[in-house]
């Protein structure tokens, strides 16, 4: 029995490095291998619709559906947010790569679920009001990501997903608007409901569509939230299972708020652990003791997490600064330790960790600049 443990693990972390090492990447680019490694988990992971958890409050006997019933499309993959986001990243990889292997399977995946009707029933979903908080605001910033992803390809069939979104996409960015003027304080977590990562894909997604009202109000919460912190308690990261360093996400979405220059003196002031090279555990590479366990697991995506968000600080601040260089080796280091992960065999980690591999190896996070 411990032999075969010993075989199975010694497999995983095997087909894990393959994805770091073989045929290795630029920055900004895949490797086949990489390719079609997440794009096969995405295409296993959508149609399957147990295990499941559905985290839906049920106001009556008649709220007692399965998770397909209540979302025809964004049912499997474990959870609604993980089902949308293995969207975004089949469409990212279908748009960048569009000669893999995988194309026509993945082609016809979106085409079955991203379609109107079921997007309409979607839409419906949260227009109930026991509903209102359903997602918030994670698995709507993955939603507007998704949106983002359809609207700038220039592809027949991207267009048509665009269109067939749009039910979807309003009754969300709707809750946002409710939702944002009456958060009071933000919350700085490294799971879910981090608001720093929220705002920092909402910000994206109104600045590519030009939604000025939405780009203002999220200026002004980020601003309002985050402008005045400082000494940030570095020592304090991470916890058992995050997959999010609060302190990253902050940092990753007030480069996106603020001109080169203050983010640079806001930073500093932010967290003046990282000019003194004091950052200690927050920029420590983490590893996971048990891929089995759903929570424990998270460790891998923070990794990964880890190097986007640091990435888009490094890429902020001067060439030959001092604080840009460490963040960039912290960046490899935490790349490397995370995509070992991402295929270990064990749906506790596959059915969302690709998502965050592709997120960073791709540079989503970089493609829209500041105003």
């Amino acid at each position: 029995m411990t032999r075969v443990l010993l075989l199975s693990v010694g497999c995983w972390l095997a087909v894990g490095q393959s994805l770091v090492g073989q045929e290795k990447a630029q920055m900004g680019r895949l490797t086949d291998a990489q390719v079609t490694a997440f794009a096969k988990l995405a295409l296993k992971g959508i149609p399957q619709e147990y295990p499941n958890k559905p985290s839906n409050v049920m106001n009556s006997g008649a709220d007692v559906r399965s998770p397909k019933e209540m979302h025809p499309a964004f049912y499997g993959n474990f959870d609604w947010h993980s089902s949308v986001h293995g969207h975004w990243m089949l469409v990212r990889l279908l748009r960048d790569y569009p000669k893999t292997e995988r194309a026509s399977e993945i082609r016809a995946m979106l085409n079955a679920q991203l379609t109107l009707e079921k997007m309409q029933v979607e839409a419906k979903y949260f227009e109930a009001s026991y509903n209102k908080s359903f997602e918030r605001m994670y698995g709507w910033a993955w939603l507007l990501q998704l949106v983002r992803e359809t609207h700038t390809w220039e592809d027949a069939d991207a267009a048509k997903w665009r269109e067939n979104l749009k039910p979807l996409e309003a009754i969300i960015v709707k809750r946002i608007n409710e939702y944002l003027p009456k958060l009071t304080f933000p919350i700085r977590v490294g799971t879910h409901t981090d608001t720093s990562f929220a705002l920092s894909m909402i910000l994206d997604y109104a600045r590519t569509l030009k939604e000025e009202s939405l780009e203002a109000l999220v200026v002004a919460k980020a601003k309002q939230f985050y402008a005045g912190d400082r000494n940030y308690p570095a020592h304090y990261e991470p916890s058992g299972h995050d997959f999010f360093s609060s302190g990253f996400n902050e940092a990753d979405l007030m480069r996106r708020i603020l001109p080169a220059d203050e983010f640079s003196v806001w930073l500093d002031q932010f967290l003046p652990q990282l000019k003194a090279d004091d950052m200690g555990s927050m920029m420590e590479p983490v590893e996971v003791s048990d891929v089995t366990d759903g929570h424990l697991v998270h460790l891998a995506g923070l990794d990964l997490a880890r190097a986007w968000t640091m990435n888009g600080v490094a890429q902020s601040l001067p060439k030959g600064d001092p604080r840009r260089t460490r963040l960039e080796a912290s960046v490899a280091a935490h790349a490397k330790i995370g995509l070992t992960y991402v295929t270990s065999g064990h749906y506790e980690g596959e059915h969302w960790l690709a998502t965050f591999a592709v997120y960073h190896l791709t540079q989503a996070g970089l493609e829209v600049g500041r105003r």
